[in-house]
């Protein structure tokens, strides 16, 4: 797997910058930034705080297909979810709680 490249994509999928995955992973942009243009390959830290970042796990990170099968709907929801900031996704959370729990 190219590491590179799959980083590039998850960040294409949510629409971040090079600045913005440097700024939710707490990783330095150069950082970043080498990666691509000095070909340098992450190392596991770096890769770690990406993920987290990403909000996957490594296992999800290097995954070749999906772990477990979605829908089309389901691909495209988490595809919206992971554009989320973290107060957007909280809000969506405690709106679906709200919504199936049962009136007393």
């Amino acid at each position: 797997m190219d590491t590179k490249q799959r980083i590039a994509e998850l960040r294409q999928e949510r629409g971040w910058s090079n600045y913005e995955l440097a700024k939710r992973s707490g990783l330095q942009l150069p950082t970043i930034q080498n990666m691509y243009h000095r070909n340098y390959e992450p190392t596991l830290p770096t890769l770690q705080a990406i993920c987290k970042a990403f909000g996957i796990s490594l296992c999800q990170f290097f995954a070749e297909g999906d772990l477990v099968d979605l829908t089309p709907e389901q691909h495209e929801t988490l595809a919206i979810w992971n554009r989320l900031s973290d107060d957007q996704k909280r809000i969506v959370r405690d709106l679906m709680i709200n919504m199936t729990s049962e009136k007393k």
